[in-house]
């Protein structure tokens, strides 16, 4: 069996139009600067290279005054921001009072010291920043849309105020696609983000603000959420650690748009960060009740894990051949296991990954348990403003007058270019995958998988290879955890990477690899470094 003619068909027309789009958008794209700098600028604080781990300790020790440590991220985020256009909205002033009230509850703590600190404030006096799709109070919610410029958080949402209860201090809210459904954070609000590694090409999205300020030493933890790839795309863009978790882990609340259908079911909300040693911590804050679901202070022995390696989709009429440099940095990975653990790691060839992008889209578009469908992406775009007919807003956006992005009519004009039901086909192909790596993978199996065909894309250059994110986005319809590690630089000095997925529940196990890769690859690089 294959895929019928139809959907064939829908393929065929997807490409034209994101093709046609793209064309056009680089058609009338203005043209960078000459002499324009090209990267961010080398870290020369040290604070700023110290995990978020070490530096609560400096900071219950006082070796470090929280205030200290905030100002060195402002000041970095002052010099960064201009280049990367990461952080759309900041609270500096306020971070620096609740930094300043951090320390002074420190030189007052007399009960049970460091070690009381240390369980009840994990994360006291840490910057932080947030992906401004998540209500932070008092900070926009708008999710890039225009219609709601001016909206602020009343409240925080919920992961938002465990990790402020946990002592963290948020620096201010960071960049997003239009309404989070696309693979470049780019909207009509903000405008574009960069690449702290080479500022013509894209962080990625959703959760592109985040990696971006991340990657380029203007945060040290951030809070990202994932539906097809939003925070593994953007982690191996810009070359930082990040975690899918198992779905209903950690609550996907206070964030804009609201799920609707079945994609409470697929979307994860996660941390995202630059040391591998603070997933861990940041996950069980960010759990707060559910945390004990996963088992994290569990230990984990690499060596009696069964690993598993599966170099590429399998050839999909839907996605980009992956990057040979990808390839060999995931052989390498599986080289450094086998000589270093003494285990041995077994290559696999996945057929129905062939399929990732239509059981994503399939699934994403189910309706819920009550049969209430999704709510169409064209009336999200509409909401607090008018309506939106996708082929007039393509005609506006021609002429410079619509509010909306490229990406955003693209994808509404595909939701209107879509042909009947799908077949079964694709159900059955999602149900073997499923049951093939639940099989495999079991309580400690370990698989590695490429994020994404391409090292980070040019801007703009996601329209052209829409289907690219099935890498990420099938696991979000297997509902499996994923960590996505770096993995040094490419030739051009892009980062490299890898997901390490596995089993349900089965977090520590990829949390317990990110550390072990961190040691042997070295983890996030400062891309100002020569």
């Amino acid at each position: 069996m294959s895929l019928s003619r139809i959907e064939r068909l829908q393929v065929w027309v997807m490409s034209a139009i994101m093709a046609v789009l793209y064309v056009l958008f680089w058609l009338l794209s203005p043209r960078p600067r000459a002499g324009a700098p090209s990267k961010v600028p080398p870290i020369t604080n040290p604070l700023l290279k110290l995990s978020a781990t070490q530096l609560a300790q400096k900071i219950r020790r006082r070796e470090l005054s929280s205030v200290e440590v905030v100002q060195a991220y402002i000041d970095r985020i002052q010099e960064v921001n201009p280049l990367l256009n990461a952080m759309v909205k900041d609270r500096f002033s306020a971070a620096l009072q609740e930094a300043a009230q951090v320390d002074i509850l420190i030189e007052e703590e007399t009960a049970g010291g460091e070690e009381a600190l240390a369980e009840r404030l994990p994360l006291l006096g840490v910057p932080l920043s947030v992906k401004e799709s998540f209500a932070l109070q008092g900070m926009p919610h708008t999710s890039g849309l225009p219609s709601k410029a001016g909206v602020l958080a009343s409240v925080d949402a919920p992961n938002v105020a465990n990790l402020k209860r946990a002592g963290a201090i948020p620096l201010g809210v960071t960049n997003t696609p239009e309404l989070c459904m696309w693979s470049e954070s780019h909207n009509r609000l903000y405008g574009l983000t960069r690449n702290p590694y080479s500022l013509d090409r894209t962080p990625g999205g959703s959760s592109g603000g985040e990696g971006s300020l991340l990657g380029g030493g203007g945060s040290v933890i951030g809070v990202g959420s994932d539906i097809g790839g939003s925070i593994r795309m953007p982690c191996f863009f810009n070359g930082i650690f990040g975690h899918k978790n198992t779905p209903y882990i950690v609550s996907n609340g206070g964030q804009l748009p609201p799920c609707s259908g079945l994609q409470e079911d697929y979307l994860s909300t996660g941390p995202m960060c630059r040391y591998a040693e603070d997933l861990l911590p940041m996950l069980k804050i960010m759990a707060g009740p559910n945390a004990h679901k996963l088992s994290l202070s569990e230990p984990v022995d690499l060596k009696k894990l069964r690993f598993f390696s599966v170099p590429h989709d399998g050839g999909s009429p839907y996605t980009s051949p992956v990057d040979k440099q990808l390839i060999q940095a995931q052989r390498q990975v599986v080289e450094h296991l086998e000589a270093d653990l003494g285990v041995r790691v077994q290559e696999l060839r996945l057929p129905e990954l062939k399929y990732g992008h239509p059981i994503w889209e399939l699934f994403m578009g189910l309706p819920d348990k009550d049969g209430k469908p999704p709510q169409p992406f064209s009336e999200l775009m509409a909401e607090g403003g008018s309506t939106v007919w996708p082929p007039w807003e393509l005609v506006k956006w021609m002429l410079g007058r619509s509010s909306h992005t490229m990406a955003s009519i693209g994808l509404a004009l595909s939701e209107m270019a879509h042909f009947g039901k799908p077949s079964q086909f694709l159900l059955q192909q999602k149900e073997a995958l499923e049951r093939r790596l639940e099989e495999l993978l079991g309580t400690d199996g370990v698989l590695l998988y490429p994020p994404h065909p391409h090292l980070a894309p040019k801007h703009h250059h996601p329209l052209f290879t829409p289907f690219n994110f099935a890498y990420t986005g099938i696991f979000n319809i297997l509902g499996l955890p994923i960590t996505q590690c770096p993995l040094g630089l490419s030739q051009e000095g892009l980062p490299l990477g890898v997901q390490v997925v596995a089993g349900k529940l089965q977090d520590r196990l990829t949390l317990a690899t990110a550390l072990y890769l961190e040691k042997a690859f070295g983890g996030w690089r400062d891309p100002g470094d020569p």
